[in-house]
């Protein structure tokens, strides 16, 4: 379960200033996540001050209730876009904060415990374009 309190936090120092790098968010999910998309909000926190939050929607399955993640196993895995080609133009810690936000059609209220979300992970890679 993942509880919407539940704010997973990564604190980075980049290899470099120069290069461009995309951002992903990873994800691991089992059959008993019942619902087809993802709400994620993402807070970047850059080491001079500046914040930003992204309110972000993924694909988690077709509409025929096909997972979209790889995997043969009853647990599937997502790499799903972030950021892309950013400069870790200031130097040093950088901190990323994920949370769901999640809720049923028609109600206010969030989802408190999401069901079927067992990982959740930031990749970043060099840009090779």
């Amino acid at each position: 379960k993942w509880n919407k309190d539940s704010i997973i936090t990564f604190n980075l120092t980049p290899p470099d200033s120069i290069n461009a790098y995309n951002v992903f968010v990873n994800l691991r999910n089992t059959i008993d996540y019942k619902y087809s998309n993802l709400f994620l909000i993402v807070t970047a926190e850059f080491p001079h001050g500046k914040v930003i939050t992204d309110t972000l929607e993924y694909r988690m399955a077709d509409q025929n209730g096909k997972f979209l993640g790889s995997g043969f196993t009853d647990l599937k895995e997502n790499k799903f876009w972030y950021k892309e080609n950013l400069i870790f133009e200031e130097s040093g810690e950088y901190k990323f904060s994920i949370r769901h936000a999640m809720r049923e059609n028609n109600e206010v209220i969030g989802i408190i415990d999401l069901e079927g979300i067992t990982d959740v992970g930031l990749r970043i890679e060099e840009n090779d374009k």
